[in-house]
């Protein structure tokens, strides 16, 4: 039997991952803009594949969040459902948001993986040098 303090435990976890995504998506809007300038003053095929991985990634980030709010959206109905004498419909809910939940965590393996891509394509120039570098 689901009791009203099992989806009440989710509550700290959800909260400080939505955080932490937040967090993500703003380092990537100040990073974005960054690059954009960069591109303003000095057009690169690097800025822009930089900027089209960051595109990627905050779309990623923005289903993240709404899957995280789904979540904790349905946690909040799972309670209301067990306190209203619903525990049935509380337990498929509860379910329901535990797997929003893994999908949003899923996705954020995602965009982690693509943010070791946009450090490659960073450091593309960098490998490029020292391989010229040596062959000197």
């Amino acid at each position: 039997m689901l009791s009203l303090t099992t989806p009440a435990l989710l509550f700290p976890a959800i909260s400080l991952l939505l955080l932490a995504y937040t967090n993500r998506y703003l380092a990537l809007a100040g990073i974005i803009r960054n690059l954009y300038d960069d591109y303003q003053q000095t057009p690169s095929e690097k800025l822009v594949q930089q900027i089209g991985n960051l595109r990627q990634r905050i779309a990623l980030i923005k289903w993240m969040q709404s899957l995280g709010v789904g979540s904790l959206f349905l946690c909040v109905v799972a309670m209301l459902l067990i306190y209203t004498g619903w525990p049935q419909a509380a337990q498929f809910i509860f379910g329901t948001s535990l797997l929003l939940m893994i999908m949003s965590l899923g996705m954020s393996l995602l965009e982690l993986r693509m943010s070791t891509d946009a450090l490659n394509i960073l450091l593309s120039d960098l490998i490029a040098a020292e391989r010229e570098r040596g062959r000197r």
